[in-house]
């Protein structure tokens, strides 16, 4: 007794025709008809009443009919249940991030991303840049977030969005209303800056000294937010 034979009889039975039963799951007339004689046998019972047209389940047949419908229904449920498990996406990831992207960004990037897979987990971790390529390295992250990471064998890195450099005062500052800068205007201005190990910093030092600027650091911060803040207060 298999599942595709107790298929097999209920869709006879349903169908109230050997043929068509047959049809429905693509195997001879003749076949169709040893296997529910086989069935027969294997329960000693008539299940069917070959005598009437159309075809009718006999009283046991008929219980047994719906016992089966019921058992094959319930195998097709845990099937589909098993499927969607199988293609559910669920798990942990580890994420490591610079604080201006821990703080903003990923939250935005987060919610629909949690809507999508409700199964899975994302732990995030803000941390200093350094420390986000060596939480990846040492497998406390599954990946980091940064700016200007330093191209090494250990580590694939992916580009996730260019943006450009911009310059952020106070409102009462003296280039707050500019509608346009040029490099030169800078020259001599308080700057509250990053520190200076960091990528970001001597990427921003760069381009000053391309531009033959000079500017006073006053404070340095490992993070945008700190700066901002800053800057806010009218440090």
């Amino acid at each position: 007794m298999t599942l595709d034979t107790l298929k097999l009889y209920c869709d006879v039975v349903r169908l109230r025709s050997f043929s068509r039963g047959a049809a429905a799951n693509k195997v001879s007339q003749s076949a169709a008809s040893q296997s529910i004689q086989q069935l027969e046998a294997e329960l000693d019972l008539p299940l069917l009443d070959r005598s009437r047209r159309p075809l009718q389940p006999t009283e046991e047949g008929r219980t047994f009919f719906e016992a089966c419908r019921t058992l094959l229904q319930g195998f097709e449920k845990a099937r589909a249940e098993l499927s969607a498990v199988k293609q559910r996406v669920e798990g942990t990831v580890r994420v490591a991030a610079i604080y201006s992207v821990g703080l903003h960004d990923m939250s935005r990037h987060m919610q629909p991303f949690m809507a999508a897979y409700p199964h899975a987990r994302v732990l995030l971790e803000c941390l200093h840049p350094h420390k986000v390529v060596d939480a990846v390295l040492n497998d406390e992250a599954d990946l980091g977030v940064l700016s200007y990471p330093a191209a090494t064998r250990a580590l694939e890195v992916l580009p996730l969005r260019s943006e450009p450099m911009v310059l952020v005062a106070h409102p009462t500052h003296r280039l707050a209303r500019r509608r346009s800068l040029v490099a030169a205007d800078l020259t001599g201005e308080k700057f509250v800056a990053f520190d200076h190990d960091l990528a970001i910093r001597k990427a921003i030092d760069r381009a000053l000294k391309q531009h033959g600027v000079k500017v006073e650091v006053v404070m340095e911060f490992d993070n945008v937010e700190t700066i901002k803040q800053a800057i806010g207060i009218n440090a």
